[in-house]
């Protein structure tokens, strides 16, 4: 993924939440975007499994990345996530955010959050208004 300036790069991937989380920016271009996690001690729930807030931040990461790559502030109308497996400590879950719709002044994207092996941990989809 290219065609994105540095600056606007550079800004996304400096997000304060995601440094807070361990989130890294891998992949930005126009209408897409890749984020990383790696599962820690600290991101666990009671059961011991990756806390849902934790999974939903990750494809959060990738959805926000996606939607303000072109230069438009984009601002989330809704989200919602599917969860499907939970993985274990020190797994990097990926997520890969595309634009699937885009018309007037809103578009629509979708995550895909998977393990190392490529299987599905999470499905999120989001829109956003672009003022």
């Amino acid at each position: 993924m290219t065609d994105v300036p540095d600056e606007r790069r550079e800004r996304i991937a400096s997000d304060p939440f995601c440094e807070t989380l361990g989130i890294d920016l891998v992949a930005l271009g126009p209408g897409a975007a890749t984020t990383e996690l790696t599962v820690t001690d600290d991101l666990l729930n009671f059961h011991g499994t990756p806390h849902g807030g934790a999974v939903y931040s990750l494809a959060d990461a990738a959805f926000a990345a996606a939607s303000n790559a072109e230069g438009e502030t984009a601002l989330a109308m809704e989200t919602n996530v599917s969860y499907f497996e939970a993985v274990e400590v020190g797994e990097t879950l990926t997520a890969e955010a595309e634009r699937v719709h885009r018309r007037g002044r809103t578009a629509a994207y979708r995550v895909a959050v998977t393990d190392e092996d490529g299987g599905a941990v999470a499905d999120f989809r989001g829109r956003v208004y672009l003022p």
